[in-house]
C-alpha cells in the first residue's frame, strides 16, 4: 500500500525559501541606500579662495611656521598655536560655536 502524503508546511516548500531570499536582497539594498554615503563617499568641495576662514587659517600657518623655523618655538608649541589659531579665525569669521565675541 502506499502511504498516504504527508502536508508539508509552508515553511518547507521552495517559494518560502525565495521569499526568504527576496527579503535578504531587499534588507540588503536598503542598507546599501542608507550607508551610500559611507559606501561611496562625496567628494570634498575645496574652501573657496575668498573664504575668510582659510585666508586667516594661511596667515596664522605662515606665522607659527616662520617662528618655528626661528627656534622661537618648538613643534608641539606650533601644533597647539595652529590648533588655537583655528578657533580664533572660526570666532572671527563667525562661524565659531560659541558665544559671539565682545566689542572691542
Amino acid at each position: 500500500m502506499a502511504e498516504p502524503r504527508q502536508e508539508v508546511s509552508f515553511l518547507d516548500r521552495p517559494i518560502a525559501r525565495v521569499c526568504a531570499l527576496g527579503v535578504a536582497l531587499l534588507m540588503v539594498a536598503v542598507l546599501g541606500i542608507m550607508h551610500r554615503d559611507d559606501l561611496f563617499p562625496p567628494e570634498a568641495a575645496a574652501p573657496a579662495a575668498d573664504d575668510p576662514v582659510a585666508r586667516c587659517l594661511a596667515e596664522r600657518a605662515a606665522d607659527i611656521d616662520g617662528m618655528v623655523e626661528e627656534g622661537t618655538i618648538t613643534a608641539a608649541q606650533a601644533d597647539l598655536f595652529k590648533s588655537r589659531a583655528e578657533a580664533l579665525c572660526q570666532a572671527q569669521a563667525g562661524g565659531g560655536s560659541g558665544p559671539p565675541l565682545p566689542p572691542q
